[in-house]
């Protein structure tokens, strides 16, 4: 082949993510010279959406950002408001968002492991015949995701958008008894959660490392979910208060992307499962850390890291098993507090508030007047902070693959490779449009 021939490769739509975008590689002389992931989906405006807005409407609004994960928008939102406000929701309440979180941390995690990333470790197309070649694992993912989707309907009146949540708590909480069947169906997850930990981690891990810095929230003595201290591994840990966050953190718009990105002092970050893995990972429930041994990630309780990005899907299955644990937890021991949410009045402030979504650390900051309205908000979801690594990530994996020789790789190969890396990261795409067209361009 003439390593000076131009080659254009087209992907209009990146199968099995959240989302739409396209991809640009650059080639020149068999060196990839830049790998440019551009989200091309409308900006969603949200946060013009809540300027003049009332101090109770985030949690509603910035829910309907994201249908598989608007628990993760509204706690956030709700932490936010409540900073601003000088209020803090603790004991059983606090125990309950906690809850909430965990059934969508099962119901998300469950639908990207066995629907959309399995896949591609068994060299099938879709879930379709995935179904076909292995229809008890994707049953028992379905299992797993309705136990999350009961948690969220419980809690929140209904399995997608819940409608329960408000500033302060709920509007209604159940009583003991009501959580009693979830107790049981959660029991019975856990030995599916066992069997998806021990099924994906029997997989064939191609060879990657990730050294991008990561990026979660930290909480010692528990694995950080629903609140948490900003902690960077770069190599060595080192935190900051929440409220310095956009004081590290600095987004940009870039021409080829509706989607901010972002850097974390200056550097590229990764932020999700790998990032929670290494920096919480000592905080597992011991069932949880038994299993991430067992499937190969090493002892958490000594501080072992999963640097491998293709790997990513064993700390899902890993964090479902969490999940479930920390559900059964809170059941056990939860008392209906005394009144369904606490009191939150109004003043003029800026406040932040930040969680963990299952694809990572999801950041909101709003400012307010003396009688609650929003006179600014700011959003920063996990893709978005995500972009320049995934970005690096691909610019690594096809330049690898170049490098091997033999054959040129064809579209359909090139293609291929693409989606498994950017599905590594679980994105959400629309979160992020504030995925693929994959066109290379040999020089």
């Amino acid at each position: 082949m003439n390593p000076r021939r131009t080659r254009v490769l087209r992907l209009d739509a990146l199968a099995r993510v959240e989302g739409e975008a396209a991809l640009r590689l650059h080639v020149q002389n068999g060196s990839v010279t830049a790998a440019r992931l551009r989200i091309y989906e409308p900006p969603r405006f949200f946060e013009a959406l809540l300027t003049g807005r009332g101090h109770a409407e985030p949690p509603d609004i910035t829910s309907r950002i994201c249908g598989i994960c608007p628990v993760a928008y509204q706690m956030s939102a709700c932490q936010a408001i409540e900073n601003a406000c000088g209020v803090t929701v603790d004991g059983p309440l606090a125990d309950l968002r906690r809850l909430l979180y965990c059934g969508e941390w099962i119901e998300s995690h469950a639908l990207h492991i066995h629907l959309l990333h399995a896949p591609d470790f068994l060299g099938l197309a879709d879930v379709v015949e995935l179904a076909r070649d292995h229809r008890a694992a994707v049953e028992r993912g379905l299992r797993i995701k309705q136990t999350g989707n009961a948690i969220i309907e419980q809690l929140g009146g209904r399995p997608v958008h819940p409608v329960n949540v408000r500033i302060g708590g709920f509007y209604r909480t159940p009583a003991p008894e009501e959580l009693r069947p979830l107790a049981d169906r959660l029991r019975k997850t856990q030995e599916d959660a066992l069997d998806t930990v021990r099924w994906v981690g029997a997989f064939d891990f191609p060879d990657a490392v990730c050294d991008h810095a990561l990026f979660a929230l930290s909480a010692p003595g528990r694995y950080a979910v629903d609140s948490g201290t900003p902690t960077v591994m770069d190599p060595d840990p080192r935190e900051f208060p929440l409220p310095a966050f956009e004081e590290h953190v600095k987004e940009e718009q870039v021409r080829h992307s509706t989607a901010l990105t972002a850097t974390l002092d200056g550097r590229r970050f990764l932020t999700g499962p790998l990032a929670r893995y290494a920096i919480n990972g000592r905080w597992l429930h011991p069932e949880a850390a038994v299993a991430a041994r067992d499937a190969g990630l090493g002892d958490p309780a000594a501080g072992a890291v999963c640097d491998n990005p293709f790997r990513s899907i064993v700390v899902r299955a890993v964090e479902i098993v969490q999940a479930v644990a920390e559900a059964l937890r809170i059941i056990d021991r939860y008392e209906r507090p005394p009144l369904p949410a606490v009191e939150v009045p109004p003043r003029e402030a800026v406040g932040v508030g930040a969680t963990e979504a299952p694809r990572g650390l999801l950041y909101h900051r709003y400012a307010m007047t003396g009688d609650g309205t929003l006179t600014g908000a700011r959003i920063i979801p996990p893709t978005a902070q995500n972009q320049t690594a995934i970005e690096e990530d691909l610019r690594r994996a096809v330049q690898a693959r170049l490098d091997r020789g033999g054959p040129t790789a064809d579209d359909d190969e090139l293609t291929h490779l693409c989606e498994r890396i950017v599905r590594n990261h679980d994105p959400c795409i629309s979160c992020a449009a504030h995925f693929l067209d994959v066109t290379v361009d040999r020089a």
